[in-house]
């Protein structure tokens, strides 16, 4: 999600849109899609929806006893965070503090878009520069290969990332609805990166402080069925160039379709009920994930990305750096990521390059 800018047109080539395939040649999968042997999900059989790797094992914090807990619980969930983004980089929230009634209501409105008429749906494109509008993002040649996904991507702050050409009118209340959500997810984000400091021992507003006019998007994901999961990507593997990510993930009737690396090894991220995903960046390790398909199911997910202001320049904070944890980064300028971030197709920690001395 970022500023639009002035780049040399690419040729993408023809792009199917999936659900569109789904309905018209359900056990055909197009070359495009296709991925090379050593990029497809083969790891793990990804229409699994056993306990084969437990959700018990995936770092859970649950957000009330930091906000209200006895100072022994704020200690021991403070703990769990820390190795949550130390080892992990990434970890579910439970007891988010976002009322039930608004995580169901922004996840009927979204599939519920995403279940509109094609036509409809192409009324708000794609802008390829900004990541915002529906189709494919991050594409840019005819030869690449391309994800099982439908996505809708939109801006909220700060307000020239608004686009309101690009809000649908239907659903009636997706607006209304992603406002309120957006807003919550806001002060989500706000209370974790204010933990977060005080688990690497620095004041609990320095973030806030630090990051300026925030830039705040929403990216929503459909992943329709697939005959064929085994030969293609739901979303390539990548890391994300936010500070912080809130995913909500679609608990029922769905099948276990985001993974990360842990060790070399893709995990299944068993969605837990009412609980929100979190991946962390900086200081603390940033996750590499995918998303997976399913020969029979769907699956919705909802990406918040909350970042910096483009203008802040960034870089190794000084409380950090000593003889055991030298400078590993370069000071940059965050628009400046932001803008090489959009620009580059999803590839792994690629995109990590960029800040590394």
């Amino acid at each position: 999600m970022a500023a639009a800018s002035t780049v040399i047109p690419i040729n993408v080539g023809h792009i199917d849109d999936v659900q569109e395939l789904r309905k018209t040649k359900p056990t055909t999968v197009p070359e495009r899609f296709v991925r090379d042997v050593t990029e497809r999900p083969t790891t793990l059989d990804s229409t699994t929806t056993t306990q084969s790797s437990p959700h018990t094992y995936i770092p859970i914090i649950d957000l009330s006893k930091l906000v209200n807990g006895n100072p022994d619980d704020f200690k021991s969930e403070i703990l769990n965070l820390t190795t949550a983004c130390q080892d992990w980089g990434f970890f579910q929230v439970v007891n988010p503090g976002i009322d039930l009634g608004l995580l169901e209501s922004i996840e009927k409105v979204a599939k519920d878009f995403f279940m509109l008429p094609l036509e409809e749906k192409q009324k708000y494109p794609m802008d390829m520069e900004a990541i915002q509008g529906y189709g494919q993002a991050f594409v840019f040649s005819e030869n690449q290969k391309i994800d099982w996904c439908n996505m809708f991507a939109l801006g909220f702050e700060p307000d020239f990332m608004k686009r309101p050409e690009l809000w649908p009118s239907k659903p009636v209340d997706f607006s209304e609805t992603l406002e309120s959500y957006s807003r919550e997810v806001k002060k989500l984000c706000k209370n974790l990166l204010k933990y977060i400091a005080v688990s690497v021992e620095l004041k609990e507003d320095v973030f806030e402080e630090m990051f300026g006019e925030v830039v705040n998007g929403v990216r929503m994901n459909y992943y329709p069925p697939c005959s064929r999961p085994d030969l293609v990507n739901g979303l390539s593997p990548h890391s994300d160039g936010s500070a912080i990510t809130v995913l909500q993930q679609q608990g029922k009737g769905s099948y276990v379709g985001l993974q990360i690396l842990k060790d070399n090894t893709w995990v299944p991220v068993q969605p837990i009920l009412n609980a929100l995903v979190v991946l962390t960046n900086g200081k603390y390790k940033t996750v590499e994930h995918r998303a997976v398909t399913h020969k029979e199911k769907d699956r919705l997910s909802i990406a918040t990305f909350y970042s910096p202001g483009y203008e802040i320049e960034l870089g190794p904070m000084p409380e950090l750096v000593d003889e055991n944890n030298p400078c590993k980064y370069k000071r940059y300028i965050h628009g400046e990521y932001s803008k090489h971030y959009i620009t580059n197709k999803l590839c792994g920690k690629k995109n990590l390059d960029f800040a590394k001395i």
